[in-house]
């Protein structure tokens, strides 16, 4: 059994930026030589989040605008009222989507759907430097 630890740096543009990262996840693996075993992606920050969608100009679209009716933005949030940054919304959608996946890894590849791609999401309200953990546990 074979542990490997691989460190994605991300540069986001602020609030509603989603980056595709399913290329800098294969290459971790790639590099790491499990054949087989499970990838867990995990980001650090409590303002972003991960999961899969389709990565295409619709999706990209209409992800942000469902966050916005699940967690509006003129609404109080006590974060707002403790801290007074303006990023409450930001803390409970990225909580609603999570901070991590786990991917089994099949033959040296991640096995993703034909559509399906890994995406990173930034919930802050501005831009951040964001570091993305990829550890891959097999053979």
């Amino acid at each position: 059994m074979r542990i490997m630890t691989k460190n994605i740096q991300l540069k986001s543009k602020g609030e509603t930026d989603i980056i595709d990262i399913t290329d800098h996840v294969s290459q971790a693996i790639e590099e790491s030589s499990v054949s087989n075993g499970i990838a867990t992606v995990f980001v650090a920050g409590s303002t972003a989040a991960l999961t899969t969608i389709e990565y295409e100009p619709g999706l990209k679209h209409d992800f942000p605008q469902m966050l916005s009716r699940v967690a509006p933005k003129d609404i109080v949030y006590e974060h707002d009222n403790t801290w007074h940054d303006g990023n409450g919304h930001s803390h409970v959608r990225a909580s609603l989507i999570g901070p991590s996946l786990t991917i089994p890894v099949v033959g040296g590849k991640l096995t993703l759907g034909t559509w399906q791609q890994i995406v990173f999401l930034e919930m802050d309200t501005r831009p951040r430097n964001r570091n993305v953990i990829v550890q891959m546990l097999g053979e």
